[in-house]
């Protein structure tokens, strides 16, 4: 279980490779040694991400193959990632972005994204809760994004599947009161990662360390739903309520 100082014994980070990911994991081993699984894809080189977790006290690292797409694998996935006891913190960060405007001219691409962005994240919450529910502790942290909150125009392929995601794993932490297991749900804005190193910073672009730092506060404070950068919350309340056409207008 996960100690009063925040320590966690066990750690599984879905989308093993992930470079936020990874720095979540990173910040609960700071506060002391835990067992890490590391699920990702067969093809998905995890060399440098287990590098990184045992360089940053991981006491043990297992590698899992998970796939976000292939739904009937997932049951015997969860029964191996649990197999070797209790895992206290589960870090839900496999998705992928895409490029809109070829995601919504192309069906195959489209559907993809909701594969593996909504419905795989749906699959692996729902034996998550399973798992923990029987262990009767756990947390899971689960990534949505500011565009979980508002779909826009500019990416809302891939802003629709996390507004699925968004409210899946907000409404899970609901189901799950009273059985010690907890879920976050966090919207981060543009975060500077591997993933969008090509990408030039958007307002308010914070870096994954400070998105970790956040996580690891939110986890201690019983959180179930926090943004990152926390400016975002004002800006996407205002900008929900106005009407189309003058967002139309904004550079979104």
């Amino acid at each position: 279980m996960i100690d009063a100082v925040g320590k966690a014994q066990s750690i599984v980070l879905l989308g093993g490779a992930s470079d936020m990911g990874l720095a979540v994991v990173e910040e609960f081993l700071s506060r002391g040694p835990a067992r890490v699984v590391l699920a990702a894809r067969a093809e998905e080189s995890l060399d440098d991400a287990e590098a990184r977790v045992r360089a940053a006290g991981a006491t043990e690292v297992k590698r899992v193959e998970f796939d976000a797409v292939d739904f009937d694998s997932h049951p015997a996935v969860f029964e191996e990632i649990f197999a070797d006891g209790d895992i206290d913190i589960a870090i839900v960060a496999f998705g992928i972005l895409g490029d809109n405007e070829a995601q919504w001219t192309n069906q195959k691409l489209a559907v993809q994204a909701a594969q593996v962005n909504f419905t795989g994240a749906v699959s692996a919450g729902v034996l998550l809760a399973d798992y923990m529910k029987k262990q009767g502790h756990g947390q899971i942290i689960a990534f949505s994004t500011v565009a979980g909150e508002m779909v826009r125009r500019s990416n809302f392929v891939y802003g629709s599947t996390k507004a699925g995601l968004d409210g899946f794993y907000r409404m899970l932490n609901e189901a799950l009161r009273g059985s010690g297991v907890k879920v976050l749900t966090v919207r981060p804005g543009q975060v500077r990662t591997n993933m969008t190193k090509d990408l030039d910073d958007a307002p308010l672009t914070v870096d994954k360390e400070d998105v970790a730092k956040a996580i690891a506060k939110a986890v201690d404070n019983n959180k179930s739903l926090i943004w990152v950068h926390p400016l975002f919350r004002p800006i996407m309340m205002i900008l929900k309520h106005l009407p189309l056409p003058i967002i139309r207008k904004l550079p979104l």
